[in-house]
């Protein structure tokens, strides 16, 4: 099957990188999402972060996707 025809599932993982102000990822976090996500067949295609100010963010979104069975 072409990539044209395929149906694709898509999920989305939210992490928090807490303070009022904004806080940093926490690597090894990130990390653990990542292998767990990519052992159940899920590909990242994106990261989404919410912006406050000066490059500030509070929570940073993973958007993935895998091909339907």
């Amino acid at each position: 099957m072409t990539d044209t025809f395929r149906k694709w599932d898509y999920k989305i993982i939210k992490i928090s990188l807490g303070g009022i102000l904004g806080g940093k990822i926490d690597e090894a976090e990130l990390a653990a999402q990542l292998e767990e996500a990519g052992g159940d067949g899920w590909e990242l295609m994106s990261v989404l972060t919410t912006a406050l100010y000066q490059g500030r963010t509070q929570d940073a979104a993973l958007i993935f996707k895998r091909p339907r069975p």
